[in-house]
């Protein structure tokens, strides 16, 4: 296929703007990494930092030496493994049950849900219901009023309405019941959703900040988001300080190494869901 001039001059400015806009969006990322291993006393000398002339692990070694921030990472983790977990579990069953044609008030099921897609109530009922179920500096808020996502429930019913109901009908015919059916045929089938499900769940729950500041009193009981606010917003740290042995190292340095450390988890659970997750993302999106 031959290329005329024009075309050329076309792709050479896509792959300009298109690289200029990766070092943008990429340059943030590498700066957090460089300054988070930079030598403490060499980036007090230094107003900018492109490539730090000492790598150092002083930030890293106070972090993880401190309780409150091996503590808060432990809270995201529980939220993330146990919250996940459980929506997908109940979101799963809930989608199944509405993509069943027999299940009885199967459309008044459907609209319920919907109606909590369409219509939020907002923070001061959310408060008020969380409060009323004693819930109040509870991990536990975190996660059961956001148990399962309504617009996540309908991708999946839409996913499981796309199984072949002779699939059902020969479990049937070998003797298994509608649970035995689910976890046997549906479950197994399903792990390109529930991949991708599982990771938005996943994301969700480790970022929780705004939730946790309203019901979590106890800077115990907060998440590493929770924590990294604090960060920012004191220069000096103080809260890690507290119960640090040793002199902290310069507050910037010490905000992007939390930042980083914060960060992994999420990119470490990314590749092994990638797979699946190119598959799940076209949930519902095909019907034939």
């Amino acid at each position: 296929m031959i290329r005329s001039k024009s075309d050329r001059v076309f792709d050479a400015i896509n792959v300009l703007v298109l690289g200029l806009f990766a070092l943008i969006t990429f340059f943030p990322i590498y700066y957090v990494f460089v300054v988070s291993f930079t030598e403490p006393t060499e980036f007090l000398t230094k107003s900018f930092i492109i490539f730090p002339e000492h790598w150092s692990l002083a930030s890293y070694k106070y972090l993880l030496g401190t309780k409150s921030f091996i503590r808060s990472l432990g809270n995201s983790a529980f939220l993330a493994t146990v919250g996940t977990a459980l929506s997908l579990a109940t979101t799963a069953a809930l989608a199944y049950a509405i993509s069943r044609k027999r299940l009885p008030g199967r459309k008044i099921f459907s609209i319920m849900i919907l109606i909590t897609i369409l219509f939020s109530p907002g923070i001061i009922p959310n408060y008020l219901l969380v409060r009323n179920f004693h819930l109040i500096n509870n991990v536990w808020s975190l996660i059961l009023p956001a148990l399962a996502s309504g617009w996540n429930v309908i991708l999946m019913r839409s996913f499981f309405d796309s199984i072949p109901a002779e699939l059902e009908e020969s479990a049937s015919i070998d003797g298994c019941n509608d649970i035995s059916t689910f976890f046997r045929i549906i479950l197994p089938l399903s792990l390109p959703s529930l991949a991708t499900f599982g990771l938005f769940y996943a994301v969700t729950y480790y970022n929780s900040y705004f939730t946790a500041m309203l019901y979590l009193n106890d800077a115990a009981k907060w998440p590493i988001q929770v924590l990294l606010q604090n960060m920012l917003l004191n220069a000096q740290s103080s809260d890690l300080a507290q119960d640090a042995f040793v002199a902290p190292p310069p507050a910037e340095t010490l905000k992007m190494a939390a930042v980083v450390v914060a960060t992994l988890p999420i990119l470490c659970v990314y590749p092994f869901l990638q797979k699946h997750f190119a598959k799940g993302a076209m949930v519902g999106s095909v019907k034939g």
